[in-house]
């Protein structure tokens, strides 16, 4: 709450500036806002301090319609009548027009510049303990955006620097690995530079959340002995535990198990969310983000506790996890969680298992009961006799973290995308092949790139 008190302080004060700026007898004299230099403008700590707070104001763009590229291009979520662009996304036939991913495109590409600028002011700072922790989180959130982007594009423009128009050698699109080195190099560093939990304020970044997206970005990139230990450390961190009850995970904000959130309030034309509405109260209008017939048929009848959530009682094809507690159906306060320590857990499974079909590891299968124990299910034993499949385990994440733009990435980071993808898609009577798995880089961006910009395979060049 603090946190979004003062991005709100913080764009009332430069609509402020912008006022004052348009006022008075010498404004015409005025130096135009777009052409005042960065060296000008970043002057000392509080400047910065109000940059960094910037790139949070950036990040709450980015969940607002991620359902539609990441739930709704799975098994999990559909729309409810079938119709335009978002129909695209359960069809499995994306246009380089879409409109859903261009705004994708550009929020992501919007944080990783406001990140470099803090990163490229940070030498006015004087207070060091400041400096190293606004340097952790633009370090974190520019990974973050990265890795977003990688993930739903493939091959991106890796943008370590603010871009001039002339810098037209950072406009075409840059290998895979590379980007993943970046992010790897920028989370290595903001671990060692930001607090822990309890050392900053609730919805910035910490080490525990540059540590577990670092150990996500390890598995995604099949370095699983490299997370299992990261995963470890923060299973063993006080910092964290697990709610007692599975729906707090969502309606007492702020608890033991968030790792890190994007923070919003109800009622608040600024710091407020629609996904909620779209989500969990707007099936009668928008219809956005239901839940399959593959899904709700898959729900095991004895996991009371997340089926209750997973399924909203009032309409089961909506998701419970997003009622909006406000008075105002678009303006909703449910905070959009990134990680989380049930996520944790179950990587944790995924990083000891190595790429296998199955482990009897042991701590394995402490991860994997804890995340059960939570909602009632029953337990693996740990005496070396029972095993973990890998359709165990992505059955389990399916269901804990069910429309928190999980699935999709669990698929193809697994290997199981093209087999579950291509039975849903025959199932429904859609298409499906292996250029599905990438999104089409928006068109308006290849045509401002000119011509830098390439095409994934299977979208019109």
């Amino acid at each position: 709450m603090e946190l979004i008190k003062k991005i709100t302080k913080l764009l009332t004060l430069l609509l402020l500036a912008l006022a004052l700026a348009s006022c008075g007898e010498d404004t015409l004299e005025l130096t135009p806002i777009s052409a005042i230099a960065d060296e000008e403008f970043y002057q000392n700590d509080d400047d910065l301090a109000l940059a960094t707070l910037a790139i949070y104001d950036g990040l709450q763009a980015v969940p607002l319609r991620e359902f539609a590229l990441t739930e709704m291009r799975s098994d999990n979520a559909e729309t409810n009548i079938g119709e335009g662009e978002w129909a695209e996304f359960e069809t499995l036939n994306v246009q380089t027009t879409n409109g859903a991913v261009a705004t994708y495109w550009a929020d992501n590409y919007n944080v990783i510049f406001r990140a470099n600028v803090v990163l490229e002011n940070l030498d006015v700072m004087t207070d060091e303990a400041l400096k190293s922790q606004f340097e952790g989180e633009a370090k974190f959130a520019r990974a973050l955006a990265h890795f977003n982007l990688v993930r739903a594009f493939g091959a991106v423009p890796l943008v370590d620097r603010v871009l001039l128009l002339t810098d037209t050698e950072h406009f075409g699109r840059d290998e895979i690995a590379e980007v993943y080195s970046a992010i790897t190099a920028d989370l290595i560093d903001a671990a060692a530079l930001l607090p822990s939990k309890g050392g900053i304020e609730f919805g910035r970044a910490t080490s525990g959340a540059a540590q577990a997206l670092l150990a996500k970005v390890y598995l995604t990139t099949d370095n699983h002995s490299l997370a299992e230990p990261l995963l470890a450390a923060l299973i063993a961190d006080p910092n964290y535990r697990l709610v007692e009850k599975y729906r707090d995970v969502f309606y007492d904000e702020q608890n033991s198990e968030i790792i890190f959130a994007i923070p919003y309030i109800d009622n608040n034309a600024i710091e407020s969310q629609d996904f909620s509405f779209e989500m969990s109260g707007g099936g009668t209008a928008s219809g956005l983000n239901y839940l399959t017939d593959d899904f709700l048929s898959s729900m095991t009848p004895s996991d009371t506790a997340r089926n209750a959530v997973l399924s909203n009682p009032d309409n089961q094809k909506t998701t419970g996890k997003f009622l909006n507690e406000g008075s105002n159906a678009r303006l909703a306060g449910n905070d959009w969680i990134v990680l989380r320590l049930a996520d944790v857990y179950l990587m944790h499974v995924e990083a000891i298992m190595n790429g296998a079909g199955s482990t009897q590891s042991i701590a394995a299968i402490e991860s994997y009961n804890a995340v059960r124990d939570r909602v009632g299910l029953s337990e693996l034993l740990t005496d070396g006799s029972e095993t973990i499949t890998l359709e165990m385990l992505l059955n389990e994440r399916r269901f804990e973290l069910g429309f928190e733009n999980h699935r999709l990435y669990d698929l193809v980071r697994t290997g199981q995308a093209m087999t579950v993808l291509t039975a849903f898609a025959d199932a429904e009577g859609y298409n499906f092949n292996a250029d599905d798995l990438l999104l089409p880089i928006p068109q308006n961006e290849r045509n401002v790139s000119e011509g830098l910009l390439s095409q994934n395979p299977g979208y019109q060049q």
